[in-house]
């Protein structure tokens, strides 16, 4: 994720983002344009039955595993853990080895799901901007646990993990829009100040004196020249963030709605565990699923938030305020004839602007609270074992009343497979670059969208089926179709279909 700003009529901020896994075609659709791409009709119904069979055989490996990862977490639910951890009489050593086991069950399924832990790089990204909140909040890290999530990052170690990662961890997933239309009075005061401030400090130059927060995000990167950046923009997606702070103000839109932009995460979870006391060890694990939560208040999902307080450019606005109130009525009342209504005026902006700030501190605690409890309850999808209970139905495709994803990762691998099935069955053998760029062509042509198609995994799978296999030096080529549904065999699935229909007549 990079930001980057361009100036013309007026300021653009445009966050480049990486294009994730997705193919963006339903499966069905995508099933039956290639189906009708196969010349024969013999052939056809064969494809459309390992079609079948392959998404059969992918949820049944998913489902061994969901299971796996349920008996685990009911171990570790911050509700009901305890007392089954009690009853299973274990040894710490032991307990330390399932809660482990746990973590690599819960990342191996967030992997499958195209989930991705939020680098240091996100993070600053995200919070190089304001949306609702406006407020600074903090985690009170004295409250979370920091062996749980050390200890695995020791054993599994990850490039790019933010600095947080010992305390809790973000996985992100899925990029949207969202926008704002209001009057944004309190805000656009606020901006005018600021402009205002920055331009007496500019002009006293005490603008140097201001101490800049470093970031990772501004390095000097090689492929900023125009050349490079125009041969990526096909693989990256870029989404820009439309804020009060880039907008020229005028008397047309002082008091007038305007609309803001910007990127959200379509889907969050949050992993952490809470700090043990001396009389209390505490080993329930807490897993939080969140969607359409805007970039820049990200906060809103951290775990053990601190109150949030008066700034301390807050602060600094009062006492300054007060100091240069203090001193204009001070000299005004040593001039030999003191001017009353100068006086007066002094100490009433004084007192107003310092009773503007509190109001404002007040109505952007307002806010926060407000999008808290937005998030708690229309943001925040579940937590504990119905995160975990969505995450897995994502990817075995089941459908929930309340959620339903529409690129679950069941789909995104049945399609992965599929596609490079189809590829090697109609194009003959390949490597497995070649294939990642057919692939990526096909979807191109047939369905007019760019994707980043991850042949890995899908190989890997259609190795494992049986039906696809490498010549000497490492091409892969596929067996026939009819050959294909030999040997994956007639499904639990197609048992059960059969025996319904049977039924029924």
């Amino acid at each position: 994720m990079e930001q980057s700003k361009e100036k013309k009529t007026k300021k653009k901020e445009v966050i480049r983002l990486e294009r994730e896994s997705v193919i963006p075609v339903i499966k069905p659709k995508l099933i039956m344009t290639l189906a009708n791409l196969i010349e024969h009709s013999s052939d056809r119904a064969e494809f459309l039955k390992l079609c079948k069979r392959v998404e059969y055989s992918i949820r049944a490996w998913y489902l061994l595993q969901f299971e796996d990862l349920m008996q685990l977490y009911s171990l570790f639910d911050p509700v009901h853990g305890a007392k089954k951890l009690d009853q299973q009489n274990l040894s710490p050593l032991e307990v330390d080895v399932l809660e482990q086991n746990f973590l690599t069950y819960l990342f191996q399924v967030m992997d499958k799901s195209n989930f991705k832990v939020t680098s240091d790089d996100e993070i600053d990204v995200a919070r190089s901007g304001q949306y609702l909140l406006n407020l600074p909040i903090a985690v009170d890290e004295s409250k979370l646990d920091k062996k749980l999530l050390s200890k695995y990052f020791a054993e599994h170690p990850k490039d790019d993990l933010p600095d947080f990662a010992d305390k809790y961890i973000i996985f992100r997933r899925g990029i949207g829009i969202d926008h704002t239309t209001d009057l944004f009075i309190m805000e656009k005061i606020d901006m005018l100040i600021a402009r205002f401030w920055g331009f007496l400090l500019r002009i006293t130059r005490l603008e140097k004196l201001r101490k800049k927060r470093p970031s990772k995000q501004h390095k000097t990167d090689p492929k900023k020249n125009d050349e490079i950046i125009a041969e990526t923009d096909q693989d990256d997606l870029y989404v820009e963030r439309i804020r009060l702070e880039n907008m020229d103000l005028s008397l047309r839109n002082l008091f007038g709605k305007m609309t803001i932009q910007e990127p959200t995460f379509d889907r969050i979870i949050v992993v952490y565990r809470r700090a043990s006391t001396a009389s209390k060890p505490e080993r329930g694990i807490f897993v939080k699923h969140f969607r359409n939560i805007p970039m820049a208040d990200l906060e809103i999902v951290l775990p053990e938030k601190k109150n949030p307080g008066l700034t301390p450019m807050d602060w600094v606005k009062f006492l300054g305020s007060a100091v240069v109130g203090l001193v204009a009525v001070f000299s005004s009342l040593e001039m030999p004839s003191a001017d009353l209504w100068v006086i007066f005026a002094v100490v009433s902006t004084v007192i107003g602007y310092c009773a503007k700030t509190y109001f404002t501190f007040q109505a952007n605690l307002a806010a926060y609270q407000s999008l808290i409890t937005q998030s708690m309850y229309e943001k925040q999808l579940d937590s504990g074992k119905g995160t975990l209970l969505h995450l897995c139905d994502d990817v075995i495709q089941q459908e929930k009343i309340f959620l339903l994803l529409t690129e679950s990762s069941l789909y995104l691998q049945v399609k992965e497979v599929i596609i490079s099935f189809f590829i090697l069955m109609e194009q003959g053998k390949a490597t497995r670059q070649d294939l990642d760029l057919r692939c990526e062509e096909l979807i191109k042509e047939e369905f007019g969208e760019s994707c980043n198609f991850d042949v890995d995994d899908a190989v890997e799978k259609l190795e494992k089926l049986g039906i696809v296999a490498r010549d000497t030096i490492g091409r892969f080529y596929c067996v026939g179709l009819k050959r294909a549904n030999e040997i994956i065999g007639t499904t639990t699935e197609e048992l059960v279909l059969k025996a319904k229909q049977g039924g029924a007549s």
